[in-house]
């Protein structure tokens, strides 16, 4: 579980790693959930989510995802939600 930090002090890169973890599972289940729904019948082939932005998991501080922000590994896509960006 991440550490409550200072103000002004930057996240740890511990606590970026796992906020990036704790981001991309996230992302995946909410992407499975979806795809999982979109196509009604067991017989369908089913269709790709649309979904590019979530928002991140809240036990990491808003700082955190800031930081990840600026570093270019997450894009803030507005109202909380942010999009993975691959590299």
């Amino acid at each position: 579980m991440p550490q409550p930090e200072s103000p002004g002090t930057p996240p740890s890169k511990e606590d970026l790693k796992h906020a990036m973890k704790a981001f991309r599972k996230r992302l995946k289940l909410t992407l499975l959930d979806e795809e999982s729904s979109i196509a009604g019948g067991p017989m369908s082939s089913g269709k790709r989510s649309e979904i590019v932005a979530i928002t991140p998991p809240n036990q990491f501080s808003q700082a955190v995802w800031d930081e990840l922000v600026k570093q270019g590994r997450l894009k803030y896509m507005g109202h909380g939600t942010y999009e993975l960006v691959e590299q």
